[in-house]
């Protein structure tokens, strides 16, 4: 996103967003993040990382869609997939609490690990609404145009694919509903996980097992929610 990270947007993605790219908020964006560089924080997810949903699920490979807020700030943790963190971290609380919830509707023991890159691999868009923050400082990027972005990419999935699961946790995630064609996708919506509010409604809610039983009836693979060992 900045002027020397030479971003790789996958093809249908590119092709899709390509007029965003000419818009005047990408241009503050971009000289905004610039900026940040140049005053020496560290921002994450990496440069190359930073569209590592669009890039790990291609537009038409999309089945469902998980949206986040905006990335872990902790050093090593953010890799571009909203809840996921980098190979060798920790899971983190909401994460955690994302396993008690299939472990209890499907029976899938909880990881050692909290690397999601598996899901996007399958047709998950895992998708923070705002793609970037500094380290040790929450929502510090949000506001500053990535909601234009994100919105655009929540619009353009919504429309450009029949069957989709919308996973909606937390106000924010709701806030995203207006965007989703809900006459042809299915909206699932809870509390986050996070554990101020996962015992309200989050852990018990079914989604998994719920998503997966929509594609089915729509004559799409399921997703494998079980994750690979850690390597």
């Amino acid at each position: 996103m900045t002027d020397d990270d030479r971003i790789k947007l996958e093809a249908s993605w590119k092709q899709a967003l390509r007029e965003e790219f000419e818009k005047p908020y990408m241009g503050e964006l971009r000289e905004f993040l610039r900026q940040e560089h140049a005053a020496g924080k560290e921002i994450y997810p990496p440069g190359p990382l930073i569209f590592n949903a669009l890039n790990s699920t291609p537009l038409d490979n999309v089945k469902v869609v998980i949206l986040g807020q905006d990335p872990y700030h902790g050093p090593n943790q953010a890799h571009g997939l909203c809840f996921s963190v980098q190979p060798g971290v920790p899971a983190p609380p909401s994460l955690v609490n994302i396993y008690k919830e299939l472990k209890r509707d499907l029976n899938i023991d909880i990881p050692n690990h909290g690397y999601l890159q598996s899901w996007a691999d399958q047709g998950v868009l895992m998708l923070n609404t705002t793609l970037t923050v500094e380290r040790a400082n929450a929502a510090s990027h949000a506001g500053k145009g990535w909601q234009h972005f994100t919105d655009k990419i929540i619009e353009t999935v919504s429309a450009h694919q029949p069957h989709l699961v919308f996973l909606l946790w937390g106000a924010h995630a709701q806030s995203k509903k207006k965007l989703i064609d809900a006459t042809k996708h299915k909206i699932l919506t809870s509390v986050h996980p996070s554990p101020l509010s996962a015992y309200k409604g989050f852990l018990g809610c079914g989604h998994f097992g719920m998503a997966n039983k929509f594609l089915e009836q729509n004559g799409l693979t399921p997703i494998e929610w079980r994750l690979p060992e850690q390597v």
